[in-house]
């Protein structure tokens, strides 16, 4: 990734700081919260499939809890669960880690330490929105993703990254802020994929349909359909890879 395109989104947010702080300032007063979506954060999709459950864990901010639905059942973590029993004919037993509002170097402290003493067949990743809007640094960024991926990895887990979602898409946010926010999530992104590729795990685009079936209430989380529609994207990647 060309250095210079991190620089000259620094001097377009000084030079336009006058107008976005005020957006930003307003924008935080008027959201729509929604809470996390209710239910245990774990569960078993496919029970009634033969052979030993794959072990999944989905680590991350607000979309790994939920937020944007009422159950985990129809939130990623448990439709990701369901697509991948589908497509592996085994049963899935996940866990669901996350925190709304957490960034990734947060998580590092918060929510790793909880799942380690836990065996897992398959991890996800899915931070970047909160990271964005933190404004954290690039390089801070690589550092508590890779520390979060190598952790696992070194455990046996497979782990793939999902993309930093393209937050210019979001109507919840003010045009201006929105554009200026999506390209900083697509800087994040880019060294995403650079990570992935160092360490030899996954990275998966997120090609959804930013209309309003696919976004929740708020204009800003994934809706059921939004999150079906991810699910089955990731399960039918072939990022995790084969179990015979």
């Amino acid at each position: 990734m060309n250095p210079l395109r991190a620089y000259a989104w620094w001097l377009a947010v000084l030079a336009l700081s006058p107008v976005l702080v005020p957006q930003a300032m307003r924008t935080r007063r008027q959201a729509l919260r929604l809470p996390p979506a209710e239910g245990p954060r774990r569960g078993l999709a496919g029970a009634d499939l033969a052979g030993e459950p794959l072990r999944l864990l989905v680590l991350g901010e607000s979309t790994v809890v939920g937020v944007g639905v009422s159950c985990l059942r129809a939130a990623l973590v448990g439709q990701l669960a369901e697509a991948l029993a589908v497509r592996y004919a085994r049963p899935v037993a996940w866990r669901a880690c996350g925190e709304n509002g957490i960034t990734a170097a947060q998580a590092c402290e918060r929510l790793l330490p909880q799942v380690l003493d836990e065996p897992f067949d398959l991890a996800l990743l899915v931070f970047g929105v909160n990271d964005t809007t933190h404004l954290t640094s690039l390089r801070r960024w690589c550092v508590s993703l890779g520390s979060m991926a190598e952790v696992l990895a070194a455990r046996g887990v497979r782990v793939t990254f999902s993309a930093v979602p393209p937050l210019q898409h979001l109507g919840a946010l003010p045009w201006l802020l929105r554009q200026l926010l999506g390209m900083r999530a697509a800087l994040l992104d880019a060294r995403l994929r650079q990570l992935a590729g160092r360490l030899g795990v996954g990275h998966h685009p997120l090609s959804l349909v930013f209309s309003a079936d696919y976004l929740a209430l708020d204009g800003y989380h994934p809706s059921s359909l939004g999150y079906r529609v991810w699910a089955e994207e990731l399960a039918n990647s072939g990022l995790f890879g084969r179990f015979d």
